[in-house]
């Protein structure tokens, strides 16, 4: 059974260098990924895993990207973004016409491929809007609630704020007095050791034993590691 925490990307092409790229980059934007090199295999793959979004190259041996396109829009709930060597307006209009929700010209950007898989489980999967993937994390705003590996974390108010915090700035450097001033605010007037504190305890409920989620800089603050 397909996990259902995270956004799932099927990835079809026959291409390995491009299964291999996108396989690896996109999962590190912390979607689920899965690869398939033609059109049975994708198709068999699709019925089991559940993809949210498709993103199917047209010319394929076998069974070509459009018949996968028809075929995956009357069998499953999903956003095909159809990729093609070719700028061609036909198999663009052909491939429209028969389901696919997006289309790319290879060479194509990464980052303009995120942006087209975003908008389209905006647009077609609206239920799952305000949630934030992160690595390993989900965010939850609404809900107020964080997980990571799939699981809830049980987190007191504060420890979702500062956890919260840390996350939507992974990467950065982030000070204790930062830290206190976002998550305390301004006019808190304990001690900044309180952040310690609070930190360990969230070290504990990730499991982060070797301090390599959360990490400490000393002198300079705390930093989140997504990978």
């Amino acid at each position: 059974m397909a996990a259902l925490n995270r956004f799932r990307v099927l990835v079809i092409d026959d291409e390995p260098n491009i299964l291999q790229f996108l396989d690896m980059g996109l999962g590190n934007e912390g979607y689920i990924v899965r690869t398939a090199k033609d059109g049975v295999a994708a198709l068999n793959q699709a019925l089991e895993f559940q993809p949210h979004v498709v993103v199917l190259d047209i010319m394929m041996p076998g069974m070509n990207g459009f018949e996968v396109c028809r075929q995956l829009k009357s069998q499953i709930r999903t956003a095909v973004i159809m990729l093609t060597a070719r700028d061609e307006v036909d198999d663009r209009v052909h491939g429209l016409n028969l389901g696919a929700d997006d289309y790319m010209i290879k060479p194509f950007s990464f980052q303009e491929l995120l942006a087209r898989i975003q908008a389209r489980l905006r647009n077609q999967f609206p239920e799952l809007g305000g949630i934030q993937f992160l690595g390993l994390f989900q965010l939850d705003a609404a809900k107020r609630e964080i997980h990571y590996r799939g699981t809830l974390l049980e987190l007191s108010p504060t420890e979702y704020e500062l956890l919260y915090y840390l996350l939507i700035n992974h990467g950065a450097v982030l000070s204790k007095r930062q830290i206190l001033e976002e998550v305390w605010g301004y006019d808190f007037n304990g001690e900044e050791n309180i952040v310690e504190v609070y930190v360990r305890a969230l070290r504990e409920k990730l499991g982060d034993t070797e301090h390599k989620r959360i990490r400490t800089l000393r002198g300079a603050g705390y930093r989140v590691e997504l990978a």
